[in-house]
């Protein structure tokens, strides 16, 4: 299985870690991206198992209040996004929205 990660999706994640490093220091930024990459590690075993939301699906991180929005085509995954599970509803369906402009 191959993952591709988005250009969206490495901007989240850079905006996530920023955010935890300013409220806790570099090390929990670090343990924050440690952890989101090995969640989207395991996508290689159990991409296609999650709930869908609108064309993507979404995985729930295990350690943070983040989600991971994918898509699945044949053995390709490519994740779009990477959001706080803390924002707005309908901040989140925007941002989804916009993510396949490309």
């Amino acid at each position: 299985m191959t993952i591709e990660i988005r250009e969206t999706a490495v901007d989240d994640l850079a905006d996530a870690r920023w955010f935890y490093e300013s409220q806790g220091g570099r090390a929990l930024g670090e343990y924050l991206m440690n952890s989101l990459i090995s969640d989207i590690d395991s996508l290689s075993l159990h991409a296609g198992i999650h709930p869908k939301k609108g064309r993507y699906f979404r995985m729930l991180s295990r350690r943070f209040p983040h989600a991971i929005y994918y898509t699945l085509e044949g053995d390709r995954v490519e994740v779009w996004r990477v959001l706080d599970c803390r924002r707005d509803p309908k901040r989140t369906d925007r941002e989804l929205d916009g993510g396949m402009s490309d």
